[in-house]
């Protein structure tokens, strides 16, 4: 084992990795967008895009698990749900307005997180003090994955991020049992949106080797919290920027 203090990978590293591997993945999609452009160079960055979403999903386990405030952890996310969806929406020229144009992709992971930490306290019988039986659970989780359905990532992030902290400690089964989700989520982009980047969804494998070195410690610096809060919101504000300045009002990414 390696010394937690000295060695592996802080929360706050992988949350850098997951700022980086977005930034580049929404760049490109605004500067290339659409699916048409099968470049190999093009599905690499897509395929590097692919280590944001599991390692949010892997990251709001472990909030969950080590806040000490749960309510303020469960607003902050919806409240930047909020402003996320506009920034998304902006971002890719989707209608502010849900279900205007599609059902899919109607506003940003962000929403579905939320969802995910809303499914974690259903589910953990420690610090619920209302008791369940399991049909209820599993028919608020159904109710949650319906409310995350029609948003970036659909509702695998509710599934996987409770698969997450369900087998903690099982890095194997978190990581074959995320895959056997998002192949799901695959089989709709093949069938309905587009056969390559179908198959590059499952990239998200590339998590397990940053989650395999993952220390269990925050990192030195506090405020990344913050900071990666007013990034996301604030990096997809200038790529919506940059989709105006290069192609005009046009929706850039669709399914």
């Amino acid at each position: 084992m390696f010394d937690k203090e000295c060695r592996g990978l802080s929360g706050n590293q992988l949350k850098i990795l997951a700022i980086l591997s977005m930034l580049i993945d929404h760049l490109a999609w605004t500067i290339w967008p659409g699916y048409e452009n099968k470049a190999w160079w093009l599905i690499a960055i897509h395929l590097f895009g692919r280590l944001a979403a599991p390692v949010m999903w892997f990251m709001v386990a472990e909030g969950y698990r080590y806040t000490r405030n749960l309510k303020k952890y469960m607003a902050r996310l919806f409240v930047l749900s909020l402003f996320s969806h506009f920034a998304y929406n902006f971002c890719f020229g989707i209608s502010f307005v849900p279900f205007r144009d599609s059902f899919f992709n109607q506003t940003s992971v962000i929403w579905a997180l939320f969802c995910a930490v809303v499914a974690l306290y259903i589910y953990d019988d420690e610090k619920r003090r209302v008791p369940l039986k399991s049909w209820q659970k599993s028919l608020l989780l159904a109710g949650l994955c319906l409310l995350a359905f029609p948003s970036d990532w659909s509702c695998f992030p509710v599934l996987c991020t409770l698969h997450i902290y369900q087998n903690r400690g099982n890095l194997k089964k978190q990581v074959l049992g995320m895959l056997a989700y998002i192949s799901m989520y695959v089989l709709v982009w093949c069938l309905c949106i587009d056969f390559v980047y179908g198959l590059v969804q499952f990239g998200i494998i590339i998590v397990w080797p940053f989650m395999h070195f993952y220390n269990g410690t925050r990192g030195n610096y506090k405020g990344m919290k913050w900071f990666f809060y007013g990034f996301y919101v604030g990096h997809l504000v200038l790529c919506g920027i940059l989709r105006l300045l290069l192609h005009g009002n046009v929706v850039t990414i669709v399914g």
